[in-house]
């Protein structure tokens, strides 16, 4: 039967379908808080991607970037320099946006496709599917494999399971997964990481990985660069504390689980900590500080905006917190004894969403036992 107009409260909208919201805050806006939740990682990341190319440009010679960015930059007044904050913004956001609106597109694209054919509205977690799958690409990237990835991660990694809520898997790792491993290249090549041809650039983390402590220091980077996000990486993932920023805010809006983002701390420095003291010290990254490993790479991206999605992650405390925890101690492990793979925490979270219903499963089972031991 259905429920009288009395009984919904003032501004709350019904729900016909999963995931159902017991609150006003209704799943559109808790989409909404999530993009204004990531929004700072994705403007500092926009600016660092900027002042990388500007960076790069000064070292290969270049007074201003190449083509159309050096003439918009110049249009808007501001001097090519990566000293400029205004010449940073303007290049980093004519690398990111195209990328953005590659990904919104073809999503969007294959959505409405899906939502003709079964009669209902395109899923509400498109937009925020789409975006974080595109911060989590380099600058670099070509444009037609972010239409490929986003088209893959919308496809595979939501709509065929039924839209939002259905999702074994996060679909922003999707399809991150399916370019991180059908096209490496595009991950490991020049100009990748820094969206200028010619440009030998490459992560703290793939810097590490290829010749250890001492190819690091020729870097000149230290670690408020890696906190702050001005480093070479993907274009929202480079700043550890804007992502901070962000995970406190959906801890107060009650939108993401601080019991993940604890465990991910806990089980990264507990896990880097053990191997840095009976790890072979003959592999790159032994020796690392757990606090490197928390603000290079993606982890804390991940941990804070991918890791506790409600539909992907754990439901039960305990399990939220073990979840966590697995997800923190794989991402050292796969960066310290997988040279293949450097980065490590999206792999990570994405077999923590496979292995997050065993966890609950496994909690429930012993809460009854000991509730049954109890009751004797």
């Amino acid at each position: 039967m259905k429920p009288s107009s009395q009984a919904v409260p003032p501004g709350a909208r019904e729900t016909r379908a999963a995931p159902h919201v017991r609150d006003r805050l209704d799943l559109r806006t808790a989409m909404r808080c999530l993009l204004c939740a990531v929004a700072p990682a994705a403007l500092v990341g926009a600016v660092n991607a900027g002042q990388q190319v500007l960076l790069a440009g000064r070292v290969l010679g270049q007074d201003e970037p190449p083509g159309w960015r050096g003439a918009l930059v110049h249009a808007l007044g501001f001097p090519p320099s990566p000293e400029s904050p205004g010449a940073s913004l303007v290049v980093g956001l004519s690398c990111a946006i195209p990328v953005l609106l590659v990904a919104a597109g073809s999503g969007w694209l294959w959505s409405q496709l899906f939502a003709r054919v079964r009669g209902r509205s395109s899923p509400e977690m498109l937009p925020v599917a789409v975006t974080l799958f595109a911060l989590t690409l380099p600058p670099g990237i070509p444009l037609w494999q972010v239409a490929l990835g986003s088209s893959f991660a919308i496809v595979v990694g939501l709509e065929i399971f039924g839209g939002t809520g259905r999702n074994p898997v996060h679909p922003a790792l999707v399809g991150f997964a399916f370019l991180y491993f059908a096209y490496p290249a595009s991950f490991s090549g020049p100009g990748t990481w820094v969206a200028l041809e010619g440009a030998p650039s490459t992560t703290v983390l793939g810097t590490l990985s290829q010749g250890g402590a001492a190819a690091l220091q020729t870097t000149r980077v230290q670690w408020m660069d890696t906190l702050l996000g001005w480093q070479a990486g993907a274009l929202g993932v480079t700043s550890a504390l804007a992502c901070v920023a962000g995970g406190v805010f959906l801890v107060y809006a009650q939108l993401a689980s601080w019991r993940i983002m604890l465990g991910g701390v806990l089980g990264l420095a507990v896990t880097a900590a053990l191997v840095n003291t009976v790890g072979d010290s003959m592999r790159p990254q032994v020796g690392l500080p757990w606090h490197w490993h928390l603000t290079t790479g993606s982890f804390a991206f991940g941990i804070v905006f991918l890791a506790t999605d409600p539909v992907t992650s754990p439901d039960t405390a305990p399990a939220r917190l073990v979840y966590g925890i697995l997800i923190g101690a794989l991402t050292v492990l796969v960066r310290v004894f997988s040279p293949a793979h450097p980065e490590g925490a999206m792999l990570a979270i994405l077999l923590g969403n496979v292995l997050a219903p065993v966890l609950d499963h496994a909690t429930i089972r012993l809460h009854r036992w000991r509730r049954s031991r109890r009751r004797g």
